[in-house]
C-alpha cells in the first residue's frame, strides 16, 4: 500500500510542513498579497482572519462590517472585510479571497503567555476548503490540492 504522501502526490497535492507550537496549535507560513506572514491552521474557523494592525502591512483593502466576530474566549468583536486578495501556502494559491479583520491581541496574548510566539492570522476552514485540505497530523504535514 502506497504512503499518504506518494498516493496525495499522485493526486495532485502539495506537501506544505506545519510547526506544531507549545500552545498545541499548528502554525503555518502564508504570503497574503505576496507578503510572508505566520499564521495558526484552525480548522474550527469559519474564515481566515488577520488582525486589523497588519492592514498595511498585507495591503489589504478593507471596508467597515456588520459582522461581530466570535472566538477564542472573545465575543461581539468589531470587524472589517477585506476582498480580492491573494493566499498563498506553499505553491498553492488562490486569488479573489475574503479576509476577516479583527482584532488579534487576545489571540496573541494567550500565545505569548504559553511562550508561543504571535501570529499575524488564522488560515481557516475557508481556505482549507478551497485546497482540499488533508491535514497529517502525525507527521506534522498539510497537503493542499493545486
Amino acid at each position: 500500500m502506497p504512503s499518504l504522501k506518494k498516493f496525495l502526490k499522485k493526486k495532485n497535492y502539495i506537501k506544505i510542513p506545519l510547526l506544531l507550537t507549545k500552545t498545541n496549535h499548528f502554525e503555518v507560513t502564508a504570503q497574503i498579497n505576496g507578503i510572508s506572514g505566520r499564521f495558526i491552521l484552525d480548522t474550527g474557523a469559519s474564515n481566515t482572519c488577520i488582525g486589523l494592525d497588519k492592514i498595511d502591512f498585507f495591503k489589504l483593502n478593507s471596508k467597515e462590517s456588520k459582522i461581530k466576530a466570535a472566538g477564542a474566549g472573545a465575543t461581539e468583536m468589531y470587524t472589517k472585510i477585506s476582498t480580492k486578495n491573494t493566499v498563498a501556502i506553499g505553491t498553492w494559491s488562490k486569488n479573489k479571497q475574503k479576509i476577516v479583520l479583527f482584532d488579534l491581541v487576545h489571540v496573541n496574548e494567550a500565545l505569548t503567555s504559553h511562550q508561543a510566539l504571535p501570529v499575524d492570522g488564522i488560515i481557516g476552514a475557508d481556505v482549507l476548503k478551497k485546497g482540499k485540505a488533508i491535514i497529517d497530523y502525525k507527521k506534522t504535514k498539510l497537503y493542499l490540492k493545486l
